[in-house]
């Protein structure tokens, strides 16, 4: 489902990783379980979605924190559910799949539903696309096959009554160029085909949907006289955007490249030494796989909580809110560069590792 790139990522990275080496072996199905539900029902739960992250954030959080009670939590399911159960038993029906992966809650009620009511015999498997704390929703079921992305994660689940048999963990799903760091060599490359020409590079970078207050951040950030170049991913934000480009027209910030919704955001991270980004599952493992410091802006609660706290706690990075605070901490990085060699160290004492080839092996054996 298109609620956020969370979800979506990891679903593409393991279609295209299994049909670049397995394609012998298997045929996979993307399949969005709301591409044919109504207009409107689509604009509620996935624009809604956007809306309500980049604009009304408490709201999104409040509605998260009603939806612990697990009577709402089942209620919103079966909800759900009823716009999506008949294209997906359509879809069961004529393909006949021999394996069932989700990467969403919101399909875990209607397919075992629909496997139920056919009486099929079809492993299903949920990928928790959420690291360290995942929304109650995903375990409604407590009898499903899990796939997790930390320890930390299946002993909370093995706490609300989860058999531990049917909890896998992995190391975390990135598109497979994930799995090599860029070389020296590489980052000069790509830096001369971007038109980069100093040696460090600031990233702003918020996911598909752009960072929130971006264009408040990016002000904050060009009132520094420092010697960097600054790069900012507008997403699909286009107001962020229009206005990051009158900066430039207006303003002559020849330091500054403003990009909307790009396929090449593994160069840009590649390419940066520091990056202020929200903490989204995608684009913080992402960072940290590539050995980036991250000065985390904004989270959402209690969803990406965990991924600012291992932040935090391990000292991978930084979580400031205070947007005024962010450029004495940029200037900080940039000037002292011990700083970010030391965050570099702890990032590296972690071995972080893509865990796609891992997972997508199991999948097929499973």
């Amino acid at each position: 489902m298109k609620t956020g790139g969370g979800h979506l990522a990891p679903a593409r990275s393991l279609s295209k990783y299994l049909e670049k080496h397995n394609k012998e072996e298997v045929e996979v199905i993307l399949v969005d379980g709301f591409e044919k539900t109504k207009r409107y029902t689509r604009f509620i739960v996935e624009d809604g979605y956007r809306i309500l992250q980049s604009k009304f954030k408490w709201f999104y959080e409040l509605i998260y924190a009603i939806h612990k009670v697990r009577i709402i939590s089942g209620i919103s399911s079966y909800l759900v559910s009823i716009h999506m159960g008949k294209y997906l038993s359509q879809i069961i029906q004529e393909e006949k799949p021999e394996k069932i992966v989700l990467f969403h809650f919101f399909a875990i009620k209607p397919v075992n539903k629909i496997i139920k009511e056919l009486n099929l015999n079809i492993p299903v498997i949920t990928i928790v696309t959420d690291p360290y704390i995942a929304p109650p929703l995903w375990f409604l079921n407590k009898n499903q096959n899990f796939i997790l992305f930390s320890e930390e994660l299946k002993d909370h689940c093995i706490k609300k009554g989860i058999d531990s048999k049917n909890i896998k963990v992995f190391d975390f799903v990135l598109d497979e160029k994930y799995s090599k760091v860029a070389t020296q060599d590489e980052i000069l490359s790509c830096k001369k085909e971007f038109g980069f020409q100093k040696e460090k590079v600031l990233l702003i970078l918020g996911g598909g949907d752009g960072i929130p207050k971006g264009i408040q951040i990016l002000k904050s950030i060009l009132k520094l006289n420092s010697d960097f170049e600054i790069a900012v991913v507008c997403g699909r934000n286009k107001e962020f955007y229009e206005q990051a480009k009158k900066l430039i027209i207006h303003d002559k910030y020849d330091n500054l490249k403003i990009y909307g919704f790009v396929d090449f955001i593994y160069e840009l991270i590649s390419i940066s030494d520091v990056v202020i980004s929200k903490c989204g599952a995608s684009t913080f493992m992402e960072l940290l796989i590539s050995g980036k410091i991250q000065i985390v802006n904004s989270f959402l609660w209690e969803q990406e909580k965990g991924n600012v706290d291992f932040l935090i706690r391990n000292n991978l990075g930084i979580y400031e809110k205070r947007i005024s605070k962010l450029p004495a901490i940029i200037n900080q990085m940039f000037t002292g560069p011990k700083i970010l060699q030391q965050y570099k160290k702890n990032i590296a004492s972690f071995n972080f590792e893509n865990g796609i080839a891992k997972v997508a092996s199991f999948l097929l054996d499973h």
